[in-house]
């Protein structure tokens, strides 16, 4: 039985170790913290990456823990104003869901324990190896495959791609939940010049708060800091009622530094591979981090079950690229001020009065693309 150490215990790695598993390899997921568990913040599961669940038969209990998304709702945060309204119920496939990320990390950490994946805690890897090497505080191990699921700060990274440390995109993040039963069941952009806020609910009547500001000044990547929700809401001085309302009844907040790498270059050799963050970080504007990592696990393993590793890379780093580009392209239009922000509040406004659903055919691309069925060709190897 060929074996398979998967680093990082995230979203990508475990649905990886979940997908080797049931390809008949005896996996184990080596996570540094001393337990898998994500607390105080949301996730939103698109349908392409809800497929990549379903296939991993996690697809009833995921519609049990996530709450259906119903629309997309840009909004104008300077006036409180709703801008348009996107209906996500019309997307083919399965539905648009939010998670709060313990709960969907609960649901593969499960699936991954009933399909025999070991996982090995307060396991900090210090080296890798292309060769299937790697070694951690309790020595030198191997594998026949070695899998990077270790995020942006990846120790596999560099071996396949060198050293090349994340640069600072010029934007911070707040994350927080707070207790809003009221709030419907869609994604709000509150849009204001050079920063924004996104609101949507989770299970038990929370409300999951993103809010991003363009700044000079970095902050430490990673959003297990803890800030003051005094910076918080000084950061967003200025806004609607209905933004500051929200952003008032914060008691708990993290704040992070977003930073990215290129696109890495090289994705597989020999019996290492990377996915996710460690191979391609975006910025959380398209709300694709975890579902282009779903989609990547389901490919790797894919294309290692077809014997055919060496086609990983070319499989997905097309679809990567383009994802990126549109998240980036969001971070823009997301933060306009003057004159361009009245015309694409005005063009928005247009195309949800005219044409909502062509809008949304748009991302036809990203949302109707099934990983699973595209592997297919793959997996038989035609």
């Amino acid at each position: 039985m060929a074996s398979v150490a998967i680093i990082g215990g995230g979203i990508g790695g475990l649905a990886a170790a979940l997908a080797f598993s049931r390809a008949g390899a005896q996996v184990s997921v080596y996570e540094q913290a001393s337990e898998i568990a994500e607390v105080g913040a949301g996730i939103q599961i698109t349908p392409n990456g809800a497929r990549v669940l379903d296939a991993l038969g996690l697809g009833e209990e995921a519609a049990r823990r996530g709450l259906r998304a119903e629309a997309v709702e840009p909004m104008d945060a300077l006036t409180g104003v709703r801008v348009t309204r996107f209906d996500l119920t019309k997307l083919d496939g399965p539905p648009y869901r939010f998670f709060h990320r313990a709960d969907l990390i609960d649901l593969l950490l499960t699936g991954c324990r009933a399909a025999g994946v070991t996982i090995h805690l307060d396991a900090r890897i210090e080296s890798v190896g292309d060769d299937g090497t790697f070694t951690s505080e309790s020595g030198p191990q191997r594998a026949d495959l070695v899998v990077g699921a270790d995020g942006i700060r990846s120790v596999c990274r560099p071996v396949l791609n060198g050293t090349d440390d994340p640069f600072f995109t010029g934007q911070v993040a707040w994350r927080a939940v707070i207790d809003d039963p009221g709030h419907p069941s869609a994604a709000r952009i509150w849009m204001a010049p050079g920063r924004h806020v996104v609101t949507y609910p989770l299970h038990g009547g929370r409300l999951n708060i993103v809010a991003v500001q363009e700044r000079r000044e970095w902050a430490a990547e990673g959003w297990s800091h803890a800030a003051e929700p005094i910076t918080l809401r000084s950061a967003f001085n200025g806004l609607s009622g209905r933004v500051s309302g929200l952003l008032d009844r914060v008691e708990e907040v993290g704040e992070w530094g977003l930073f990215r790498h290129p696109v890495a270059l090289t994705w597989h050799r020999d019996r290492l591979a990377l996915l996710g963050d460690a191979a391609h970080p975006t910025l959380p504007f398209l709300a694709q981090g975890a579902n282009l990592a779903l989609e990547d696990a389901w490919t790797l393993v894919a294309c290692w079950t077809a014997d055919r590793l060496e086609t990983y890379a070319a499989e997905r780093r097309d679809r990567v690229n383009r994802a990126i580009g549109v998240a980036n392209r969001n971070a823009v239009n997301y933060h306009l001020s003057g004159p361009r922000r009245a015309a694409s509040h005005l063009v928005l406004k247009g195309i949800g009065k005219v044409a909502p659903t062509a809008f949304l055919k748009r991302l036809d691309w990203l949302y109707a693309h099934d990983v699973t069925q595209a592997s297919s060709s793959t997996t038989t190897g035609t």
